[in-house]
C-alpha cells in the first residue's frame, strides 16, 4: 500500500543492517531492515527529516542498551485485523517473549493461530512493533521476515545471558 506524498525517509546504520524508516507527522509508517550495501554512503549520511530524528533518536539508544521501550507514534497501513495484532506485539514486554499460540488467545481465538502468524510476518515496523518476541510453542525462533539470524540477534540484545557469580 502506498505511503502519504507528504512521507519522508531516512536510512540508519543499526548493527543488524541498514534501518530504513518511513514517517510523517502523523507517525512512524515503516521500518524495514536492509543489507548494509543495500544503501549508498550519501543516502546514509543525508540530513534527517524533523519528523524522524526522534525515532533514529530512539534506535541509537535502543541499540546502545540505553532504551527498552519506544515512545513513538506508530502509523502502519494494515486491515483491520493486522493492525490488531499489531497493537497486541506492543503488550510483550522488553526481554520477554511469547508464543504464536499465545498471542492468538490473548487476542480472544486460539483457531486465529496461522492469521495471527501470517499478520505478524507483515509487521510493516521494525523492531518498535516487537514482532521478534514471538517464537514457536516449542521455543523454537520460527518465522521472521528479517531472518532467523536477527530475531536471535534482537531477543539475546533484549535478555542477555547473566554469568553467574562463584562467590
Amino acid at each position: 500500500m502506498p505511503y502519504n506524498l507528504n512521507s519522508h525517509t531516512t536510512y540508519y546504520k543499526t548493527p543488524l543492517g541498514i534501518a530504513k524508516i518511513i514517517g510523517n507527522e502523523n507517525g512512524i509508517q515503516s521500518v524495514s531492515v536492509l543489507d548494509d550495501d543495500a544503501i549508498s554512503d550519501e543516502l546514509l549520511n543525508a540530513e534527517i527529516h524533523k519528523c524522524l530524528q526522534e525515532c533514529v533518536k530512539q534506535f541509537k539508544e535502543y541499540f546502545n542498551g540505553q532504551r527498552a521501550s519506544f515512545n513513538l507514534t506508530v502509523n502502519p497501513k494494515g486491515t483491520k485485523f493486522q493492525i490488531k495484532v499489531w497493537q497486541a506485539l506492543l503488550d510483550i514486554p522488553y526481554g520477554k517473549t511469547k508464543s504464536y499460540l499465545e498471542q492468538s488467545k490473548a487476542l480472544g481465538d486460539v483457531k486465529a493461530i496461522r492469521a495471527v502468524a501470517s499478520a505478524n510476518g507483515k509487521n510493516p515496523i521494525w523492531i518498535i512493533i516487537p514482532c521478534h518476541r514471538v517464537i514457536g510453542s516449542d521455543g523454537s525462533l520460527t518465522g521472521y521476515a528479517g531472518g532467523i539470524w536477527r530475531k536471535k540477534w534482537l531477543l539475546a540484545h533484549e535478555n542477555p545471558v547473566k554469568q553467574q557469580s562463584l562467590f
